[in-house]
């Protein structure tokens, strides 16, 4: 049983230090791809508070998606909808941050419909904030990513 556990330890460590690696390689997309538009548009990049938000939101959301995993493994199916609402905020607000980095026309309706996935999910963590770190820590986040989807969208 022991070894069981330290596996599923393994695994989850091993996910969390891809899904991390990941979101990195995205933040340097996303600021390279700032850089850009920074020298051929000659302006400072817009939406930057969006972009930390989102940022912050796909790494937190990613902790929580873990958690909700393993404890789904363990037999805690009343963490499902939470897996699933935070599987679509992690996958709404990556492209949020690509959708803002290219100054997107669409992005103003993108960001209606990421803000209702986002309050989904900020609702859904909110009922097991008070149990789980994971949530508390993504219901956080996605409250800042709220606060800034509603000045665009």
């Amino acid at each position: 049983m022991g070894i069981k556990k330290e596996s599923i330890h393994n695994k989850s460590s091993r996910r969390s230090f891809v899904f991390s690696a990941l979101t990195v390689a995205l933040a340097a997309s996303s600021s390279m791809t700032l850089a850009s538009n920074k020298e051929h548009k000659h302006h400072a990049p817009r939406n930057t508070s969006l972009i930390d938000a989102a940022m912050d939101c796909i790494q937190k959301g990613q902790l929580c998606r873990d958690h909700c995993i393993e404890l789904v493994k363990q037999g805690n199916t009343k963490i499902a909808d939470c897996l699933d609402v935070v599987t679509d905020t992690i996958s709404m607000c990556q492209t949020l941050v690509q959708l803002t980095v290219s100054d997107s026309r669409h992005l103003k309706a993108f960001a209606k419909v990421c803000l209702e996935v986002c309050r989904d999910c900020e609702k859904e963590c909110r009922v097991h904030k008070d149990m789980h770190e994971e949530c508390k820590v993504c219901m956080e986040s996605c409250m800042e990513c709220i606060e800034q989807l509603e000045k665009i969208a």
